[in-house]
């Protein structure tokens, strides 16, 4: 029995993976005040499900890409429960949550600050890892047969002219799923996925000189 959840975006959303399916889900779209609403709402899908937390056997947790606060009170929380619980805790990009049972050449898109994407291709042969990308740039991403999906899919694709999605499962449904995929090997332990742009350098302004 995996619990799943996620708070890297304005949201919170929490699901409980058993027996090869999602046995209670809840998601609540919410631009603050996640810290407060995590633990009860994980309460309430345990109790939809009639689980209690002994019966967890992992935690599944996002780990980003997305707002800062918001990903580490979810890591924080995932680490918190797997230790008292002595189980393991699995972190899941929120790109790997999107793609997840997406079929074909996908690209998965996350919005960033300052006209910026978050994104991760995931096709064969021509996967490409995640990166903080310009808005503009991401014709860089594109493959024939290529589909978005992500946040603003529906506007992106317009303006781009290829096929966009949902994605198949909502963010802690995929996460739980996920942590299922990798119990049988060691993981490590969650930590916040913060993406810096490829093209960062070091700056060009000469420094005072010291004496």
């Amino acid at each position: 029995m995996i619990l799943g959840f996620d708070t890297s975006g304005p949201w919170v959303g929490t699901a409980l993976y058993r027996d090869g399916d999602v046995a209670a889900a809840h998601y609540v779209d919410m631009a603050k005040g996640q810290a407060e609403q995590l633990m009860p709402m994980i309460e309430r899908t345990l109790t939809d499900a009639d689980a209690s937390l002994r019966d967890l056997t992992a935690i599944g947790v996002g780990i980003g890409p997305g707002n800062f606060t918001g990903i580490r009170i979810s890591v924080s929380a995932a680490r918190g429960l797997a230790l008292a619980l002595e189980i393991p805790a699995i972190g899941v990009s929120l790109l790997d949550s999107l793609a997840f049972g997406a079929k074909g050449p996908t690209l998965a898109t996350i919005n960033a600050p300052r006209d910026h994407l978050y994104l991760q291709r995931f096709a064969v042969d021509a996967d490409r890892a995640p990166e903080l990308v310009a808005k503009a740039d991401i014709t860089d991403w594109l493959i024939p047969g290529i589909t978005l999906i992500g946040q603003d899919s529906p506007i992106l694709s317009a303006e781009l002219g290829i096929n966009h999605a949902p994605a198949a499962y909502a963010p802690a449904s995929a996460i739980a799923r996920i942590a299922a995929t990798r119990l049988s090997s060691a993981q490590p332990r969650p930590a916040p996925l913060y993406i810096k742009p490829a093209d960062a350098a070091p700056s060009r302004e000469t420094g005072p000189t010291i004496l």
